[in-house]
């Protein structure tokens, strides 16, 4: 389905949602029943199950388009004098790249792919059957994850060369205000400003998925691209998933999780809410205790789309609903100006004292990857279904690092 078909069919899936609920609330004055309730939150599903189509849509057509039309010069290393730099460079030379796809097709066994890599890298083995991907690959991979985990479009992400770690200052303490003295008085020293650091260390992902040998042979479709669709989705949603509910031990540090070394407790705001319900002054509320600086492009909500079922009934004082939907494929839908970002691994347990959404500037959640992905592959476990399994490693960690920059939504 194309993508105008799809916006068409999600903005009538939305103007049904509100003729219904104006007809029970607005002209007939009661509550929904209990079919109403159901067909209600059913169009809502869809209309959030639509706007992922419509985005995973635009992102395939970008990549047919791109892949139609093929660089004229091929992308070669960046010249260097060190040795060891140019070494680490052979996963961008198109040698790399023409081994690394006899090894997605199975065209060659992996002796002889260690063969030619070993001329190819001369300062290091092929390691345990894994091959590291070509660096154009990887970059390719990390743009289609991003279409998948949203905050990795609004964060701050940073790739290292292998997984070596980063330390990131945390202030702890703001500074105290400064002194009114006179002019030959420079005022007291401060004693309250503090830093503590979380380090980064890109943490292992593995992952394993089945493709079929058919796919990766067929002379029309690129084996790149159909084991980098695969990648993106099973490693989209484990990425996506740490860093929401992440424990920051051997994994991500997540936005819902409380921790001194990313957003503690202090930052968690409930007035307003009931102890089963998002309101309308509970989100104002959380909004309003985010400072000013923190309240920009990068700022986003985030809600389970159970959540956002709840606050697109939701309207002000004067009868308008606080639910911004959006006009273009690009843009987030919207809570009192903000953007949302839904995810189905936001908590969405609706009782008393629990965490049900997040408002906060994601440029303030720092993504740190490993550059050095690795892909090994079995082709003999699954061929009576025809398939080959890739085993994949991807390192990265991922952590809150300017508390207040953030604000997470609680029941009360």
């Amino acid at each position: 389905m194309k993508i105008q078909e799809l916006k068409d069919l999600r903005h009538k899936l939305i103007m049904d949602c509100r003729a219904l609920y104006d007809k029970v609330y607005q002209e007939e004055k009661r509550e929904f029943t209990v079919e109403e309730d159901a067909r209600y939150n059913q169009m809502m599903k869809d209309v959030g199950k639509h706007k992922i189509e419509i985005e995973r849509v635009a992102a395939l057509e970008e990549e047919e388009a791109r892949m139609s039309h093929p660089t004229s010069t091929p992308e070669k290393p960046a010249p260097s004098g060190n040795a060891m730099n140019e070494k680490r460079n052979v996963y961008a030379t198109d040698e790399y790249r023409k081994v690394f796809d006899n090894f997605l097709r199975g065209e060659t066994d992996f002796r002889q792919i260690k063969t030619e890599l070993r001329a190819l890298q001369a300062d290091s083995d092929v390691a345990g059957g894994y091959l590291t991907v070509p660096q154009l690959f990887f970059g390719e991979l990390l743009r289609a994850v991003t279409s998948l985990v949203q905050i990795r479009s609004v964060g701050r992400v940073i790739t290292l060369d292998r997984a070596e770690s980063l330390g990131v200052p945390r202030l702890t303490n703001n500074m105290a205000d400064a002194d009114w003295t006179t002019e030959l008085q420079t005022g007291s020293a401060d004693t309250t400003l503090d830093f503590g650091k979380r380090e980064i260390r890109p943490h292992p992902l593995a992952k394993k998925i089945l493709v079929s040998k058919k796919l990766l042979t067929q002379a029309a479709i690129s084996a790149e691209q159909v084991v980098r669709d695969e990648l993106s989705r099973v490693v989209g949603e484990a990425e996506e998933n740490a860093f929401m509910t992440g424990s920051g031990s051997g994994r991500p540090l997540g936005l819902f999780t409380v921790s001194s070394d990313g957003i503690p407790a202090t930052r968690d705001v409930s007035t307003g809410n009931t102890t089963t319900t998002i309101t309308f002054d509970g989100l104002k509320t959380a909004k309003g205790t985010l400072k000013r600086q923190y309240r920009n492009a990068r700022t986003r909500w985030v809600f389970h789309r159970d959540a956002i079922t709840q606050i697109s009934k939701l309207k002000d004082g004067e009868g308008r609903y606080i639910w911004e939907d959006s006009v273009q494929v690009t843009e987030p839908d919207r809570i009192l100006g903000i953007g949302v970002i839904e995810s189905e691994f936001a908590p969405n347990t609706f009782t008393t004292g629990q965490y049900v959404g997040l408002v906060g500037d994601m440029f303030f959640y720092w993504i740190v990857d490993a550059a050095n992905m690795q892909l090994a592959r079995a082709q003999e476990l699954y061929i009576e279904t025809n398939q080959d399994l890739f085993l994949v490693r991807k390192e990265t960690d991922g952590t809150p690092v300017m508390s207040e920059a953030f604000v997470r939504v609680k029941l009360a």
